[in-house]
């Protein structure tokens, strides 16, 4: 199944919008977890534990692991997903940006080291920096477009000649000729709602990963009303979509609570970002 059609699935399965980004900070860990990278997978386990039934996706932030030597345990969380939440597409956050044969080397270690559903890439080489990937049949591949930060307006905001910005010619450019298989997406910042709405009418179908919502502050009505579109059709209590959003939440969900209780905390909030995006729909 591809990326496109395991999302839809997932959108429809738990009524939800919300994606959990998996950002394992070892100082935040609850207890005697705390300051214990050995502990990443038993914190990150917990959490798809007690959310699985909540989400559309999950997104490991590869640096996070990194940065601990915990690769390890991040091929065993993406595997402990599959056996135990196997309807849910994972996003490897990884915002890769290179060409040639070291392209090929990332993708590979994004589909076949951690069998990820998609990958988050940088655009900016070039086409040829994203075409290896493209021979992985129906993983998909997120481009940045309209990052969060606010640093990205140094470059993505800048006019062309043509008079568009540059991120509207990048969104352009990922559902026109760049969009070969069917495969990509875009990133675009929940801090900036009428960027959301200008990507999505250059990109009607695509998916947007839409990072932001929760401890960055952006809006998630504002987020769902610009980037959402439902059509006439409904399975369950919902719309079906013509391009998927993708909401990311991380630190609020993650970090809900500093004690024992942490899982239960983090499906709370969990849920309850769940039911606000669905009710801005």
């Amino acid at each position: 199944m591809r990326f496109t059609d395991r999302l839809l699935a997932a959108e429809k399965r738990a009524d939800s919008l919300l994606c959990v980004g998996l950002d394992p900070e070892p100082a935040k860990f609850p207890g005697a977890w705390k300051g214990d990278a050995g502990r990443i997978f038993d914190f990150c386990a917990r959490i798809v534990d007690a959310t699985k039934d909540l989400v559309l996706a999950y997104k490991p932030q590869i640096a996070y692991f990194a940065a601990h030597r915990a690769e390890s345990q991040l091929e065993e969380l993406m595997a402990y997903i599959r056996r135990n939440a196997p309807e849910v597409p994972v996003i490897l956050d990884a915002k890769r940006g290179d060409i040639g044969s070291t392209a090929e080397q990332y993708a590979r270690e994004a589909f076949v080291r951690y069998q990820a559903d998609a990958v988050t890439l940088s655009p900016y080489m070039g086409f040829d920096s994203i075409e290896p990937y493209l021979q992985y049949d129906g993983r998909g591949l997120i481009l940045l477009c309209r990052t969060s930060n606010a640093g990205g307006s140094d470059l993505q905001a800048q006019p062309l000649a043509s008079g568009e910005l540059l991120y509207e010619h990048v969104a352009r450019l990922a559902a026109g000729d760049w969009n070969r298989n069917g495969q990509l997406g875009l990133v675009v910042g929940a801090t900036f709602p009428a960027e959301i709405a200008r990507v999505r009418a250059l990109a009607p179908t695509l998916p947007l990963l839409i990072p932001g919502v929760g401890a960055q502050g952006g809006d998630a009505a504002a987020t769902v009303q610009a980037g959402w579109r439902g059509t006439t059709g409904t399975v369950g209590t919902i719309g079906t979509t013509t391009g998927a959003i993708i909401v990311n939440s991380s630190r609020a969900v993650l970090y809900a609570s500093a004690g024992d209780d942490f899982a239960s905390a983090a499906r709370t909030v969990a849920d309850n970002t769940r039911r606000t995006l669905n009710a801005a729909r």
